[in-house]
């Protein structure tokens, strides 16, 4: 019998309902789920986790600068080493926050802690597509 120890479903986030019940996430999904709830979450939006979140939205409205950059770096590093604690191991968590114009990149990239898979994910805010 196969195990599914490493692999169990998560709800997805958004939760979505479909004629069999709530849509599962698999592993890798579910973590990025969980990065873009700390990304799009204002802080103080969650009544109990009210230091969840950086409200990444809100940022277009800073000048984009050096300055924001390692403020969002500390802040999203802080967030997500709290929100991915036991999915991701802790020494491969690493954010890189840069800007160019009106434009923020957002790089996260990390090890899922079950599996030694590597994942890279990037970010862009603001600016017209």
């Amino acid at each position: 019998m196969a195990t599914r120890l490493n692999n169990p479903d998560y709800m997805k986030f958004p939760l979505q309902i479909d004629e069999n019940g709530a849509v599962a996430s698999n592993r890798q999904r579910h973590v990025r789920e969980q990065i873009e709830q700390v990304l799009f979450t204002d802080t103080g939006e969650r009544w109990y986790r009210p230091e969840f979140g950086i409200g990444v939205r809100a940022l277009v409205f800073e000048p984009n600068s050096q300055a924001l950059w390692e403020v969002t770096k500390k802040r999203l590093s802080a967030s997500l080493s709290d929100a991915l604690a036991g999915e991701v191991a802790p020494a491969s968590l690493e954010v890189n926050v840069t800007g160019d114009g009106e434009k923020l990149y957002i790089t996260i990239a990390y090890t899922l802690a079950t599996l030694n898979q590597g994942e890279q994910l990037e970010f862009v805010v603001g600016g017209s597509k």
